[in-house]
C-alpha cells in the first residue's frame, strides 16, 4: 500500500491527492494484470504432460454396445430433470407439464405422478433411502414428498425452503436430512429437510445457477455448481465459502458432475464443448469437443469407473466419449428433440435420458 500513500503524498496538499489517485488505481490495475501473467506462467510450468499423451499408452475401450432397452413415456410437455433411487430400479423424472412421476424402469410402470402447483418443475431428487421425492422450479421452492403406498403423496407434502428466483437443480447430499438446492438467483442452499431452516446459504456466481452435484462421500463436505457466469465452483458446505473456481467455458455451464474418485470434475456448456478439471492440479486438464459438434452440452455423467463420459446435447443425441483419450467412442439416437437431462444408474448398469420430446428412454 505504500504506492498508494505515496502517490497522494507526492501532490503536495490533500485536493491534489484525491487527482492522484486515479492514476495510482491504474497502477494498481497493471499490477494486478503483471501478477495474473506471472501466476499463469507458473501454473504453466506445472503442467507437464497433457491428459491425452499419458493416455496414449492405454489399451482403447472395448466396442460399446448400449442400446435403447425401455421408453417411459406419459409426461405431456417436456422432460427436464431425473433421477435414480438407490434400489437402481426406480426414478424420478419431472417436467415443464408440473407433474414428478416415479417410475420403475424395468417394468415401465408409473407408480406415483404428482401434480405440482406450478409448470416448469426444472428440478427433482430422490432422497438416498428411496423413502422421498424433492423437487422445484418456477415456484422458487424446495417441495418434499414422502413416498407411502397407503395415503395420498400430496397430503404429506412439505415445502423446506424458498428462493428469491427460480430452483433449477437440488440434490440429497448423503442423508436425508438435508437438501442442497441451486437458484436462478444465483445462490445455493443447504436446508434442513425436518424444520425447512437454511443451514448455510453460498453467494459468489454472477449469474443464474444451472447445476451443482455433490462429492463422492468419502471425499467429505464439498459440492461442486455451475451457472451462467460460465464458472464453475467448489464449495465447502461447513464454512459457505467456494474453496476453488474454475473458468475456460465460453458460453454457460448446464451440468457439472464429480468423478467417482471425487478428484476432477465435469462440465457441459452452452459452447458444445465438455471439460474435465482437476482439483489437485486446479486447472483444465480435458476438452471434449469435435468441429463437427456445434449443439450446447445439456447434461454430463460418468460411467461407475470414470473411463466414460455421458453427455446430452442439443441435437438430439448423447454422445460418449473417452475420459481419458478424449476421443467420441459412438453417439445413441433415439430421442426426437433435445436430451435435457441424463444420470447414470447407481450400480452403473443403465444410463437414462429425458429429453423435450415427452420422454425418457433408458439405455444399456
Amino acid at each position: 500500500m505504500g504506492d498508494v500513500t505515496g502517490g497522494a503524498g507526492r501532490g503536495g496538499g490533500g485536493c491534489v491527492g484525491v487527482v492522484g489517485k486515479p492514476e495510482t488505481i491504474e497502477q494498481l490495475t497493471k499490477e494486478v494484470k503483471l501478477l495474473k501473467v506471472k501466476l499463469e506462467d507458473e501454473r504453466q510450468k506445472l503442467n507437464d504432460v497433457p491428459l491425452t499423451n499419458v493416455a496414449a499408452r492405454l489399451e482403447a475401450v472395448a466396442t460399446l454396445a448400449i442400446k435403447q432397452r425401455r421408453a417411459l413415456k406419459g409426461h405431456q410437455g417436456k422432460v427436464l430433470c431425473t433421477a435414480w433411487c438407490n434400489d437402481k430400479r426406480h426414478l424420478v423424472s419431472s417436467s415443464q407439464d408440473g407433474k414428478i412421476i416415479i417410475w420403475d424402469a424395468f417394468s415401465t410402470r408409473k407408480e406415483y405422478a404428482i401434480t405440482m402447483a406450478t409448470t416448469w418443475v426444472m428440478a427433482c431428487a430422490y432422497a438416498p433411502s428411496g423413502n422421498m421425492v424433492a423437487c422445484g422450479g418456477l415456484d422458487n421452492k424446495v417441495t418434499v414428498y414422502p413416498l407411502s403406498m397407503d395415503e395420498d403423496v400430496t397430503a404429506k407434502k412439505r415445502a423446506v425452503g424458498t428462493h428469491t428466483s427460480y430452483m433449477s437443480c437440488c440434490t440429497f447430499p448423503y442423508s436425508d436430512q438435508q437438501i442442497l438446492t441451486g437458484s436462478g438467483d444465483s445462490t445455493c442452499a443447504l436446508w434442513d429437510v425436518e424444520s425447512g431452516q437454511m443451514l448455510q446459504s453460498f453467494h459468489g456466481h454472477q449469474g443464474d445457477v444451472m447445476a451443482l452435484d455433490h462429492a463422492p462421500s468419502e471425499t467429505g463436505n464439498t459440492f461442486v455448481s455451475g451457472g451462467c457466469d460460465k464458472m464453475a465452483m467448489v464449495w465447502d458446505m461447513r464454512t459457505g465459502r467456494c474453496v476453488q473456481s474454475f473458468e475456460g467455458h465460453e458460453s454457460d455451464i448446464n451440468s457439472v458432475k464429480f468423478y467417482p474418485s471425487g478428484d476432477a470434475v465435469a462440465t457441459g456448456s452452452d459452447d458444445a464443448t465438455c471439460r474435465l478439471y482437476d482439483l489437485r492440479a486446479d486447472r483444465e486438464v480435458a476438452q471434449y469437443s469435435k468441429e463437427s459438434i456445434i449443439f450446447g452440452v445439456n447434461a454430463v455423467d460418468f460411467s461407475v469407473s470414470g473411463r466414460l463420459l455421458f453427455a446430452g446435447y442439443n441435437d438430439y443425441t448423447v454422445n460418449v466419449w473417452d475420459t481419458l483419450k478424449c476421443q467420441r467412442l459412438t453417439t445413441l439416437y433415439g430421442h426426437e428433440n433435445r436430451v435435457s437431462c441424463l444420470k447414470m444408474s447407481p450400480d452403473g448398469t443403465a444410463i437414462s435420458t429425458g429429453s423435450w420430446d415427452f420422454t425418457l428412454r433408458i439405455w444399456a
